[in-house]
């Protein structure tokens, strides 16, 4: 990954997923705490999105309501542009079959009691292949660990944590592989690993893209990171986006105070690093 890639305009692209006034409220009365408040967006198929934001900004409270595991409070969210329903378990189930998830915590993402082939042997069944002979799906589970350069015949009968955390986030990846969803929101998912892995994953997830034409929406707080591998960024302060657009206009030519300090914030190798912007009572 030595140089950006290359941005497409997806503006007058097909909608995969939006949102108007979504809001999440937890608490009341005086204790309310309004984690994201009224935001609106637009993801188009094939898009590679990132919202941006430090910790507490309200960014992973979107992406667990995007994943329909956080209710909303208020608002609506629009899934191929019709209003989600995901009221029942089935209906929750179909719509899961086109939006999947990569977190942050590699070692959390597995059941420890399940081996490796059964990990990817869900994902297969999953996909309307559980009638598929035993041989198939040897084929399809290789193809995936390759995707990814893992070796099938090295992790068959192994479990998730006997991989290093760079390794269990590419087996997330060969899961997504399999899945083949619509839209894929990847959750720090390369906060825990090396630079040497992080460069890696964020390949495999460009990759990923071009080779299914998913939506990935990639939740962040590095804007350096988001604006390497973006075609739209979206900035989020206290609950709300302040800025959003193209990756070029929004961190080449930012006009929100935020955005600018985050640019700022990001250090530089040969330069004197400005300490001024740290709110040092952040760390209590």
């Amino acid at each position: 990954m030595s140089e950006v890639k290359e941005r497409k305009d997806y503006t007058n692209g097909p909608l995969c997923l939006s949102g108007r006034g979504v809001t999440r409220i937890f608490g009341h009365g005086e204790k309310a705490n309004v984690a994201v408040d009224h935001v609106d967006f637009d993801f188009h198929e094939g898009e590679f999105v990132s919202i941006v934001g430090e910790s507490g900004s309200g960014k992973t409270t979107l992406s667990k309501m995007l994943l329909g595991l956080l209710p909303i409070s208020e608002g609506e969210i629009l899934f191929q542009g019709k209003p989600r329903d995901i009221s029942t378990r089935a209906k929750k189930a179909e719509y899961w079959k086109g939006i999947q998830a990569i977190f942050q915590d590699p070692f959390a993402s597995y059941n420890i009691f399940h081996k490796i082939d059964a990990v990817l042997l869900d994902c297969i069944n999953m996909r309307g292949g559980k009638n598929l002979p035993y041989e198939k799906k040897v084929e399809m589970m290789t193809e995936a660990c390759s995707f990814v350069n893992l070796k099938f015949a090295e992790l068959t009968n192994k479990y998730p944590f006997e991989l290093s955390g760079g390794q269990m986030q590419r087996l997330m990846i060969a899961r997504i592989f399999l899945l083949k969803p619509k839209i894929l929101l990847a959750d720090e998912p390369t906060s825990m690993v090396d630079a040497c892995s992080r460069a890696t994953i964020l390949d495999m997830l460009l990759n990923l893209r071009d080779e299914i034409g998913m939506t990935i929406i990639f939740i962040t707080h590095d804007i350096g990171l988001a604006y390497y591998i973006s075609d739209t960024v979206y900035i989020m302060e206290h609950g709300k986006f302040v800025e959003y657009g193209k990756a070029d206009e929004v961190i080449l030519n930012p006009k929100a105070p935020y955005t600018k300090r985050l640019i700022s914030d990001v250090p530089k190798i040969h330069e004197e690093w400005d300490l001024s912007t740290v709110d040092l009572k952040d760390d209590y």
